[in-house]
């Protein structure tokens, strides 16, 4: 486990040299980081419409979500843009950890991002839907659609099987924020990968000497 650990750390103290060499001026990076992330929500967005509500997509109900795309969008990056520079912050902290088992305990804070993102995704709809609304003049409340959409929550906990489609929506929209855990895992295989690897061929080298 500590030479996974090893490669690991190693692969991810590589990738951050790379950020740290290549970001230049955080004035320009934040911007470019923002609109990239508001791209990759608004394109979540539309996949997941697509694919779990395509009755929605057209007539009255596909103008309503075409205009509900502009405030994801940017909330979803506002979101992405702040948990990055925070997965950094956890990044750099895990590579100065001095046992596997504090490696790993500060990776697993990517955890805790993901699941403020899943309570950001549900704040995003309901916000986003109401200034829609209130901008067309609806009645709905704010509180109408936040107990509307918790409620939505709760029951997709106690009844998966009858939600496949809002849990797949929320999953979808979520990617931008899963992409840090992806990263860590993708590092972990494949670290795993090199490790059995070299434990595979170590006595093979130790005879051919």
């Amino acid at each position: 486990m500590q030479l996974v650990v090893s490669l690991w750390k190693g692969a991810l103290r590589r990738i951050v040299e790379v950020y740290d060499t290549r970001r230049g001026p955080l004035r320009t990076f934040f911007p470019a980081l923002f609109v990239f992330f508001v791209v990759v929500n608004i394109a979540c967005y539309w996949l997941a419409m697509f694919t779990a509500f395509p009755e929605l997509t057209s007539g009255d109900a596909g103008w309503h979500y075409f205009k509900v795309q502009f405030p994801v969008g940017i909330l979803g990056a506002l979101f992405d843009s702040l948990s990055f520079f925070a997965t950094v912050w956890i990044v750099r902290r895990a590579l100065k950890a001095r046992s596997s088992a504090e490696y790993i305990a500060h990776l697993s804070l990517d955890l805790v991002i993901a699941v403020l993102a899943t309570m950001w995704v549900v704040f995003v709809f309901t916000f986003s839907g109401w200034i829609i609304n209130l901008l067309a003049q609806s009645s709905q409340s704010y509180a109408e659609r936040s107990a509307r959409y918790n409620a939505m929550l709760v029951d997709a906990a106690v009844n998966p099987i009858d939600n496949v489609r809002n849990i797949y929506f929320g999953l979808v929209m979520g990617i931008s924020s899963a992409l840090p855990t992806v990263l860590h895992l993708s590092l972990f295989v494949q670290s795993t990968v090199i490790a059995f690897g070299k434990r595979i061929m170590a006595p093979v080298v130790e005879r051919s000497e």
